[in-house]
């Protein structure tokens, strides 16, 4: 009995404790400040067809070129530029590499040089894979996408059950923070449409748990050429403001900038582009007898509840045009 009794004592690993007063502070670096941290896990979702792939791939473009992700603000105020160019790793088991990708990021402006791609036609790529591991440290790759998500758990593996998802994502995060990677997962949403924006992810909550950062992308009713990306859960920075993107056959797509609207809102539907459609009748009717004074229009605005960034999204909508008179700036609305 007691040799039985040592052979479990050996077997139980040692204690080993941290103090914290010995642990150094690590500062977080962003490959898309606030939204998408390097080192870590960021979950991006949506429904199908509202834009997710499209705009990650517009992201994956700017970073092969070393360009500014958002080349304007909502207040037209420019980025930082002259980030160095970064190799990426696109993985996506939904859309042809020749016919669907390929040509989205060439529109996009991308260095296609850079964005690179496992070959997995002989046995599929999954997320405990050791070629994603050997793929990111042969090409220094700054940045891995996996779409769609429930395509890269593994034959087997049930996205439901938390015990089945956490040493999953336990090691994709392994990953990002040993080489330095933001990793992006991208996802579908549930059917729960009156459920939390939380809980809308397919599968366990437990994806949601373990990534730092989710982003929400929608589609704003009444308006289904804008589509919203909406932070729904922050854990290094505070959450970003909800940023809008255009997405038409005609003029394929562009930043919008600030939007004024929740995640709960995008994905309910209430009050959906109601604001923003608020504030260009404010315009409309502000500016009917002529151009007016900046100031003065954002002063009337505020008044009646309108937000800066939803004022200066309906300026965009509408194409209103800023005319600087001596050192004061006046708007007015373009003729038809």
């Amino acid at each position: 009995m007691e040799d039985n009794y040592r052979e479990v004592k050996k077997a139980e690993p040692c204690l080993k404790l941290i103090h914290m007063d010995q642990v150094e502070v690590e500062e977080i670096e962003w490959l898309f400040y606030p939204f998408i941290p390097y080192g870590k896990v960021t979950i991006i979702q949506g429904d199908p067809g509202e834009g997710k792939t499209t705009v990650v791939l517009q992201i994956i473009a700017k970073l092969t070129k070393g360009e500014a992700i958002l080349s304007e603000t909502s207040e037209g105020k420019s980025e930082e530029t002259g980030v160095e160019p970064i190799n990426v790793i696109y993985q996506t088991a939904e859309d042809g590499l020749g016919d669907t990708i390929k040509p989205r990021l060439l529109a996009a402006g991308a260095d296609c040089s850079r964005v690179l791609v496992i070959d997995d036609q002989d046995q599929p790529l999954t997320m405990v894979d050791a070629r994603l591991e050997e793929a990111i440290i042969q090409t220094k790759a700054r940045l891995v996408v996996l779409d769609p998500i429930q395509s890269f758990l593994g034959a087997g593996v049930d996205m439901h059950r938390a015990n089945e998802i956490r040493p999953l994502m336990k090691r994709i995060s392994v990953l990002a923070e040993k080489y330095q990677c933001a990793i992006i997962l991208i996802g579908h949403m549930n059917k729960n449409s009156n459920g939390k924006s939380s809980y809308r992810g397919l599968g366990s909550i437990d994806f949601q748990a373990a990534a730092r950062s989710v982003l929400i992308v929608g589609r704003v009713k009444d308006e289904p050429e804008i589509r919203v990306i909406c932070h729904v859960k922050s854990s290094l920075a505070p959450e970003g403001d909800a940023i809008a993107f255009r997405l038409d056959k005609e003029k394929g797509f562009h930043w919008i900038g600030k939007y004024d609207i929740s995640a709960e809102d995008l994905l309910s539907g209430d009050g959906r582009g109601q604001k923003i459609r608020s504030a260009k009748e404010f315009l409309k009717e502000i500016l009917a007898n002529g151009s007016m004074e900046q100031a003065k229009i954002a002063e009337e605005a505020e008044e009646r509840g309108i937000k800066k960034k939803t004022l200066w999204n309906a300026k965009k909508e509408l194409q209103i045009d800023s005319v600087k008179i001596g050192n004061k700036w006046f708007w007015m609305l373009q003729e038809e």
